[in-house]
């Protein structure tokens, strides 16, 4: 018996003209939290594919069964889906979605890349150590990372703990595109809030000094780690929009 999907965490594809876009949402959580982006784009005209992630929109229970193989290997295929609709491709992603986006800059032809808040570094060795030790002694799940909305009334669809043995090969997973972001050569729009309290915008910074192509940054001043249905949620569209026309044109 499978699990049921959280409502709003269905993923979202839309068929538009030639130029596609890949969206892709962040660890925890589900297509809900950048559905609005999706459709943005779709609105502009554009192929639209957005995936639930393994293990993502339904239970807990779930992810503990996925690690960083199946979410990569999910976003390479759904990148492969796309591109075989579309002979020009701009990936988009929130926090580990950025992180997966970015890798897929690194292994195939994107024509640009829309990094929300992305997580592309490896923390450091005391928080590895603390979520090896936790796990040795029979800690499976945390208190969770989810919903780090600044704006009244609006949380996240997201899990309600955070599994630690997903998380080790989360961060396993993301030296491997920490280490290549050189590799990325298409034009990369970063978006990065001030006060991010999961992904620290050190994150971004990465990319402004690895990345071999051109780069933009825009701050967002007004929203915490999910910018995409925060305070800044018109400005991470109108942003992500206008670098779309400027790499498609």
């Amino acid at each position: 018996m499978t699990t049921p999907i959280l409502p709003g965490a269905e993923p979202y594809f839309h068929e538009g003209g030639a130029h596609g876009v890949l969206v892709l949402h962040g660890f925890t959580g589900n297509p809900s939290s950048v559905r609005s982006l999706a459709e943005r784009f779709a609105g502009a005209g554009y192929t639209v594919l957005l995936p639930r992630l393994p293990g993502h929109g339904t239970s807990v229970e779930d992810l503990m069964t996925t690690a960083w193989d199946d979410w990569s290997q999910a976003a390479l295929a759904a990148y492969d889906e796309v591109a075989a609709m579309c002979p020009h491709v701009l990936v988009a992603g929130l926090s580990m979605g950025g992180g997966l986006a970015a890798m897929i800059a690194e292994q195939r032809r994107v024509v640009g890349a829309v990094l929300i808040n992305p997580l592309v570094t490896a923390p450091g060795a005391d928080m590895s150590e603390g979520v090896r030790q936790l796990l040795e002694a029979g800690v499976e799940t945390v208190d969770s990372i989810g919903s780090d909305v600044k704006k009244e009334g609006v949380a996240e669809s997201s899990y309600a703990a955070t599994p630690l043995g997903c998380v080790a090969s989360l961060f396993a997973g993301i030296k491997d595109v920490e280490a290549n972001l050189s590799k990325i050569s298409a034009p990369c729009l970063v978006l990065s809030s001030r006060e991010d309290h999961v992904v620290t915008s050190d994150n971004g910074d990465a990319l402004v000094e690895n990345v071999s192509g051109p780069i933009e940054r825009v701050w967002l001043e007004d929203s915490f780690h999910v910018a995409t249905i925060d305070n800044d949620q018109e400005l991470v569209e109108s942003s992500a929009l206008a670098f779309a026309a400027k790499v498609f044109s």
